[in-house]
């Protein structure tokens, strides 16, 4: 399953996999990206119910803001190697 998954987010991946420079990562780095990702994935569900109650086409655009962020934290934060998720923190 890992592979599939790694294999539909491979444009993301493969951005902030790529480099050989050196890196610093923490385990505890990894946890809080995931954290994150699900906070953003929650927020743009709340998002979306507002903006249907608010029933404009504009309102939609936090969600579509937040869960991109949520699904690229999750995205490197589940299926990333170390020097991506240190990419996505700016540590090198």
């Amino acid at each position: 399953m890992k592979s599939v998954l790694r294999r539909l987010f491979s444009p993301i991946l493969n951005y902030f996999e790529a480099g050989e420079e050196e890196y610093s990562y923490k385990a505890s780095h990894r946890t809080i990206l995931l954290v994150v990702g699900a906070l953003f994935v929650v927020l743009s569900l709340i998002s979306l119910v507002a903006a249907l109650a608010a029933g404009t086409i504009g309102a939609l655009i936090p969600f579509v803001v937040f869960f991109g962020a949520g699904v690229v934290c999750l995205a490197v934060g589940g299926l990333g190697n170390n020097r991506a998720v240190s990419k996505i923190w700016g540590n090198k």
